[in-house]
C-alpha cells in the first residue's frame, strides 16, 4: 500500500499565522515553493497560504505585503491527511475539495506536503488524468 507519506514532499514549513506576507513570500523563495502551511500559536493547522494568494489578495488589492498576515488570509476549514493514510485516501480529499496542495501530518506534526508534482511522480497515467478532470473543473481554488 502506497501512503500519504510515501509521496509527500519532506520538509515541509509552517508559516505562523502572525507572520506577514512578505516574511512569506521570502520563506516560499528560500524553500522553493509556492504554498505554506500556516499555523496559530499552538502550532495547528489553520489555512494554506499560496503565492497567489499573496498577489491577488494583498498585492492586487492594493494592500501592504508588510502589514498583511498570513492570518489575515486564511479562510475556510483547513484540510490535512494523516501520513498513513492510503493515496487513494489522498487523492479523494484532494478532489473532493478541489484542492492542489495538501499537508500531511503526523502525530499532530507537520511532516510534508503533497502537490500536483508528488502525484505525478506516483500515479498511472489514468489516475493523474482522473485527479486532474475533478481538481481543475470549474470551480476548482488552490
Amino acid at each position: 500500500m502506497t501512503t500519504a507519506g510515501d509521496i509527500m514532499h519532506r520538509g515541509a514549513q509552517w508559516i505562523p499565522a502572525h507572520e506577514t506576507l512578505d516574511r512569506a513570500a521570502q520563506l516560499m523563495r528560500e524553500l522553493n515553493v509556492g504554498a505554506l502551511p500556516i499555523s496559530d500559536e499552538n502550532e495547528r493547522l489553520c489555512g494554506i497560504l499560496t503565492d497567489r494568494d499573496i498577489v491577488v489578495g494583498c498585492v492586487a488589492m492594493g494592500h501592504d505585503p508588510s502589514r498583511v498576515t498570513a492570518g489575515d488570509l486564511a479562510k475556510g476549514t483547513p484540510r490535512w491527511i494523516d501520513a498513513d493514510a492510503d493515496v487513494d485516501e489522498v487523492l479523494h480529499e484532494m478532489e473532493e475539495h478541489k484542492i492542489r496542495r495538501l499537508p500531511v501530518i503526523d502525530n499532530k506534526r507537520l511532516v510534508g506536503m503533497i502537490s500536483e508534482s508528488d502525484l505525478a511522480g506516483h500515479l498511472t497515467a489514468d489516475q493523474l488524468a482522473l485527479w486532474v478532470e475533478s481538481v481543475y473543473a470549474r470551480g476548482a481554488t488552490r
